[in-house]
């Protein structure tokens, strides 16, 4: 997901880590995609489409215009691709995407109180840009996930509230009962940093992951909430509320249901899952509990939430190697 204004905090470890630096690059974790940057790079429409139009599911093109959205450029080919097929809702949504990261970079991760007026004009200009391709595509297309994904952001850059987040969500969920990439937008919008609770944050992680099937990856939203609470305290407190025995076993049963259980089938989620469960557990001291994960994704990490630390690749190396030693 595109940067919300979250900050980041130190990893507070000493020494150094081992083992080789991690990749974040969504590229890199689901190389699958690598065609799609190359075609992407070189503006070639006709091959990005292609690649996207084979994709096998909703979940999989959100993914995929996700990363696609962090190109370079593509915003160039893609505003042809909306002009010469205005009937498509494909390059629409993709622009927006594009539109979106654009203007996420604009603002920057720093907090409302850091960020230049200028900043939120030029901010809100392309949020505005992408709502109105996405309201056209909403429109005729109501089924349409990655549409409904990418107003998710739009509605948290732009202010929009609470039961505006909800209903568009819902409008998803109509067709696409558990789309975890837009649970996590979601997630981020019922925290207290854009007008939510911990309680509505938390209530809401549980519930995806109630409701999703065994083995899915939904449950990490458990660990995402976690996480967005840690970061909100001073970093003691924030320590001492992931060492907890409560939490730990609340993201111990998250992960069991998850991407530890039996049915789970590596997908290109499984990344970012595994990630939050590694860091959460991390912070908190339970490297027996973070193993699993870290095991699972070797050299490969995720933006989010790895970047709330301010040396990413440094604490994920220090993480790894105490997790694996205590698994040892």
């Amino acid at each position: 997901m595109s940067g919300t204004g979250d900050g980041h905090r130190p990893d507070g470890t000493p020494g150094r880590g081992g083992g080789r630096k991690p990749t974040f690059d969504p590229f890199d974790n689901v190389p699958e995609l690598v065609p799609l940057r190359t075609a992407a790079r070189a503006g070639d429409w006709p091959a990005v489409r292609a690649h996207l139009t084979r994709l096998e599911s909703a979940d999989q093109l959100v993914t995929a215009a996700s990363a696609l959205a962090e190109v370079p450029g593509v915003e160039t080919f893609l505003e042809k691709a909306a002009a010469d097929l205005p009937a498509d809702p494909l390059p629409r949504t993709l622009l927006a995407e594009r539109y979106i990261q654009i203007g996420w970079q604009v603002r920057g991760r720093a907090t409302a109180e850091h960020v230049s007026r200028e900043q939120f004009d030029r901010f809100h200009d392309w949020l505005r840009r992408a709502e109105l391709l996405l309201i056209e595509v909403c429109a005729e297309q109501p089924a349409y996930a990655p549409a409904w994904t990418a107003r998710l952001l739009t509605a948290l850059g732009l202010g929009l509230g609470q039961a505006e987040a909800r209903r568009r969500y819902d409008r998803l969920r109509a067709h696409h009962p558990h789309p975890y990439a837009a649970q996590s937008r979601l997630l981020q919008q019922l925290c207290p940093k854009w007008g939510g609770s911990w309680e509505a944050a938390h209530a809401f992680a549980r519930e995806c992951a109630v409701a999703a099937p065994d083995g899915a990856v939904n449950a990490a939203l458990v660990a995402q909430a976690h996480l967005e609470q840690w970061l909100d305290l001073e970093d003691l407190e924030g320590r001492a509320y992931l060492r907890g025995v409560p939490v730990r076993d609340d993201l111990r049963n998250a992960a069991q249901v998850s991407v530890l259980h039996p049915a789970h089938r590596p997908g290109w989620d499984s990344v970012g899952a595994h990630s939050a469960f590694a860091m959460a557990f991390s912070l908190g001291g339970h490297f027996a509990d973070a193993a699993p994960h870290f095991a699972f994704l070797g050299d490969r990490a995720s933006d989010h939430p790895w970047r709330y630390l301010s040396d990413a690749g440094t604490a994920f190396r220090k993480f790894r190697k105490s997790a694996l030693s205590a698994a040892a």
